[in-house]
């Protein structure tokens, strides 16, 4: 049996999903993960997925800001933030953690630690792939401000909800999702700036090189 906060050593479980997964698959399956990571049932996971299409709606999403709501399906995804597109070509990260415990760099306990570590997280995966990414205050997620456009733009999405101290949603990076996709929302309430994507950035890189990249990455922060 998993004792919650007594595992200050054992790495969480990884799981990779070969097909898209459909978006109220991932819901159900991680309030089921977090309710057995609480009760001391299961490990830790890291979810690494791909959906179809979509677009979800965090608990600061405005609906004037789903600008072409009958594009994709949308859904209300519970975290925190505002509008997020999810679809193929973009690795989703679910980050389900017992966050009464340490966690490498991260304190437990500590919410804003969390993000951070997230955040820390992205822009480490990146570094193995000689981009620079960027933190900006009052902006949530990873941002690159040398692309092709010249417009500053977003590379990896944050979005988080914590159940009584058990964490879950997580991250997105985009490795090569059709960016015109993003043009039904406005990404994360900030229409002034772009999306980008690792092909955009001219980095041909597949979504298996950027799991060793986010496997190796999460070893040096979590």
């Amino acid at each position: 049996m998993y004792e919650p906060g007594s595992m200050t050593s054992i790495a969480p479980e990884w799981r990779i999903d070969d097909a898209l997964t459909e978006y109220p698959d991932a819901l159900a399956a991680m309030q089921a993960r977090v309710a057995a990571i609480r009760a001391g049932t299961a490990p830790e996971l890291v979810w690494l997925v791909e959906h179809p299409p979509l677009y979800t709606a965090g608990t600061s999403a405005k609906p004037d800001e789903l600008t072409d709501p009958d594009r994709f399906p949308t859904f209300n995804a519970g975290r925190g933030g505002q509008w997020t597109y999810h679809g193929p070509g973009q690795r989703t990260a679910y980050v389900m953690l017992d966050l009464n415990r340490p966690h490498g760099r991260v304190p437990p306990q500590d919410v804003r630690g969390f993000v951070h570590g997230l955040e820390e997280w992205l822009i480490r995966a990146l570094d193995r792939f000689n981009v620079k990414g960027e933190r900006r205050d009052g902006r949530i997620g990873i941002w690159v401000a040398d692309t092709p456009t010249g417009i500053e733009s977003k590379i990896g999405a944050i979005g988080v909800r914590i159940t009584r101290w058990v964490s879950w949603h997580g991250i997105a990076l985009n490795v090569e999702p059709n960016l015109a996709h993003f043009g039904g929302i406005v990404p994360c309430g900030l229409s002034q700036y772009g999306v980008t994507s690792l092909a955009a950035l001219g980095i041909p890189a597949t979504m298996q090189d950027a799991d060793v990249a986010l496997r190796a990455a999460w070893e040096e922060v979590f």
